[in-house]
Parts: structure tokens; C-alpha cells; sequence
């Protein structure tokens, strides 16, 4: 009879835990679905300020410039990310949002004041909130295994790579603003396909 309780009260705790985590899954989808449509928002109000040829400018320009988490190994399509395991996809989702922790606070100074998406400081915020909640995420995948990937915590080469461009600068407050909106699809399609991993969901179509 005692071994029958405690058999019910491991699954449970196992159940209570396991909620927990989905909800934290849940919670950070829907954040970094907020933040991609916010950086879709912002990059387009930008656009929409543009003269004509100002816009075709800056259209031949990007597909040529480089990111900063260009230095982050992803994967590198469709097939491969759905092939790449839950953690692995945690990993890099954290390195995305930690990378934009520091440059998100040059967005104040790009995104004009006329433009309606909310305090631009606040994104600072919203990144480190998630990157927080990723962390979490990160341990409970973990299980009380060491961490063995010591590049979650090291910052990327030139991490103020979008600070030193000029504020003014109408080529660079695209790159930073385009940029931003990639990480941000990245880092949602990552954690999107993640928490379909942890249903063990072999059809994690994109």
C-alpha cells in the first residue's frame, strides 16, 4: 500500500513538473513572437519613412552585410533544424537573445520617436526576461547533468559591433533594425520546433 503512495505521488510530481515546463515553453513562444512581430514593425515604419530611392539602396545593400550572430553555429535550413535535438535548439536560442541584450539599447536611437511600437528601452527588457526564461528551460533539459556547452555563456566576437555604427547613419540603422528582425524569426522558429520536440512530435514541420 505505502510503495502504491509513493508511486502516486512520483508521477505526480513528475505531472506537476511537467506542466510547469510547458508553460514556461508556452511562455517563451509567445514572447519571442512578440518580439519578431515587434522587430517586423519597427523595420517596416522605418521603410515607410524612406524616400524611393533611399529604399532601393538599402534593398541592394542588406542581402550583402553581415550580422553579428552570423558567428552563431545554427542550422542552416529547414531539414537540419528539424533534425537538431531540443537542447541543441535552446542552446542557440540563447546565444540569439543574449547577443541583442547589449545592441537592443541602440534601438532607442534608431527607431524615430513618431513610431508606434511601444518604449523601444523596454526591448532590453523583453530579451533578458527571455533569455532568462530560455535558461530555465536549459536546466530542465539538463536534469541535473552538468553543462557542457561553455559557449552559452561567452559573448560573441565584436558584441558591440552594432554600437559602434553611427546612430545617423541610414545604412546602419537598417542593418542593426534588419538584423534584429532575423535573430528575432530565428529564435522563434527555433523555439517553436524545441517545444515541438519535447512532445517528441517527429512531424515538427516549418
Amino acid at each position: 500500500m505505502r510503495k502504491n503512495i509513493m508511486v502516486l505521488q512520483h508521477l505526480l510530481v513528475n505531472q506537476g513538473r511537467a506542466s510547469d515546463n510547458q508553460r514556461l515553453f508556452n511562455n517563451a513562444v509567445i514572447r519571442v513572437q512578440h518580439l519578431h512581430q515587434l522587430a517586423a514593425k519597427m523595420i517596416n515604419d522605418f521603410e515607410d519613412s524612406l524616400l524611393p530611392e533611399e529604399r532601393r539602396q538599402l534593398s541592394k545593400i542588406f542581402p550583402l552585410s553581415f550580422c553579428n550572430s552570423d558567428y552563431i553555429e545554427a542550422p542552416t535550413g529547414k531539414d537540419e533544424t528539424q533534425k537538431s535535438s531540443m537542447l541543441k535548439l535552446l542552446r542557440i536560442s540563447f546565444r540569439l537573445i543574449g547577443s541583442w541584450e547589449l545592441p537592443s539599447q541602440t534601438l532607442s536611437g534608431t527607431v524615430s520617436n513618431s513610431l508606434t511600437v511601444g518604449n523601444p528601452n523596454q526591448i532590453t527588457e523583453k530579451l533578458a526576461d527571455l533569455k532568462m526564461g530560455i535558461s530555465v528551460l536549459i536546466k530542465g533539459c539538463l536534469d541535473g547533468q552538468p553543462n557542457m556547452d561553455d559557449n552559452d555563456s561567452l559573448p560573441l566576437p565584436f558584441e558591440d559591433f552594432y554600437l559602434t555604427k553611427g546612430e545617423n547613419n541610414l545604412r546602419e540603422s537598417f542593418r542593426l533594425l534588419a538584423c534584429f528582425k532575423t535573430d528575432m524569426h530565428k529564435a522563434e522558429t527555433y523555439l517553436r520546433v524545441a517545444n515541438c520536440r519535447r512532445s517528441l512530435d517527429s512531424n515538427c514541420t516549418l
